[in-house]
């Protein structure tokens, strides 16, 4: 009886652990994580995350630096149980497990019954164009949030654009919200995934750019007839950058910059030889007032006025927003 007494979950075999932690929900699975290093990495098995239901979900998932299954969003789960003898051969006995229970807790419903509203994908490299063609077949989904997803290509993104087809409107034709930014470390290929909307987007009327998709997202954003509101952070731009692109979005109701790096703006140069007495005069005249020309100066350079006021002219309806944004500072 002592020998029993001092056996605990530590001299379990990991296997065995993964099976008992098979038969925890989602939620409990989280806070099994948080005992100690080892049943964390223990819950960060893949075996535990290949069948997940989601139809369980409601509102916002948001997944973080973890990997996905090729077929993780794909809604091809039964309606009714199958058999456990027919289950154990098509799976492990882990997935096994947590398909029958997840099917138990959905009850009734339709394969592609997801109700989750906003998808928030944060630094998931494993995300790709395949994961994105299965948000499709979601019938709620209006928000979606990729960051540092590094293999969503434009083609893919494309290909799930909201657009006229044969039987209707097709692809994520119920979304109003989408980000995409790529601001992670370097070593991934930029696949400027941001490129697809050329295509256009039907009914997309929130637009968020970040960081290396700025550039080409903008091009391609007077394609986007139905938007509203578009979001700009993390990036360097340029006063003529943003005008030249802003020509095309008469129906813009606000233009926000968030952590944005504004170009100084070019001013022509000055020809030696001309206008030299007027600079002498000039300097002669304005003893004591050098505070007052530094001022002008930094209005000169600084873009955000100029901006201002050159969106008011395109953009007479639209609110601009400016949330720590800065100057650029050359080293000259």
């Amino acid at each position: 009886m002592d020998e029993f007494k001092a056996c605990n979950l530590d001299y379990c075999p990991e296997n065995i652990l993964i099976d008992v932690l098979s038969y925890l929900s989602v939620r409990e699975l989280v806070r099994a994580g948080r005992v100690c290093k080892r049943w964390r990495r223990l819950v960060k098995d893949q075996r535990l995350w290949r069948l997940v239901d989601l139809t369980a979900w409601k509102g916002v998932l948001e997944l973080r630096g973890c990997e996905l299954p090729r077929g993780f969003f794909d809604q091809s789960l039964p309606t009714s149980p199958a058999d456990p003898q027919e289950r154990a051969e098509a799976t492990s006995s882990v997935g096994a497990q947590q398909k029958g229970r997840d099917q138990k807790g959905k009850g009734s419903g339709s394969p592609s019954g997801i109700s989750i509203e906003r998808l928030v994908l944060n630094n998931v490299p494993s995300f790709t164009d395949q994961h994105l063609q299965s948000l499709t077949s979601w019938e709620r989904l209006s928000r979606l949030e990729l960051r540092d997803t590094f293999r969503v290509t434009a083609n893919g993104l494309r290909s799930c654009a909201a657009k006229d087809g044969v039987c209707g409107v097709e692809g994520l034709f119920r979304l109003k919200f989408l980000e995409i930014g790529i601001t992670g470390r370097q070593g991934y290929q930029l696949q400027m995934a941001s490129l697809g909307l050329g295509a256009g987007w039907l009914g997309l009327e929130e637009l968020s750019l970040g960081g290396k998709e700025v550039g080409p997202g903008l091009l391609c954003a007077s394609r986007l007839k139905d938007l509203k509101c578009l979001c700009l952070w993390a990036c360097t731009l340029s006063e003529m950058q943003i005008v030249r692109s802003c020509r095309m979005l008469r129906g813009l109701r606000r233009l926000e910059f968030l952590d944005v790096i504004f170009q100084p703006r070019q001013c022509p140069p000055v020809v030696e030889g001309e206008g030299g007495g007027e600079e002498e005069q000039d300097s002669e005249e304005a003893v004591g007032g050098d505070s007052s020309n530094d001022e002008n100066k930094l209005d000169m350079n600084d873009p955000i006025p100029s901006l201002r006021r050159s969106l008011a002219v395109l953009l007479p309806c639209c609110a601009l927003v400016f949330t720590n944004c800065s100057v650029q500072i050359n080293a000259d």
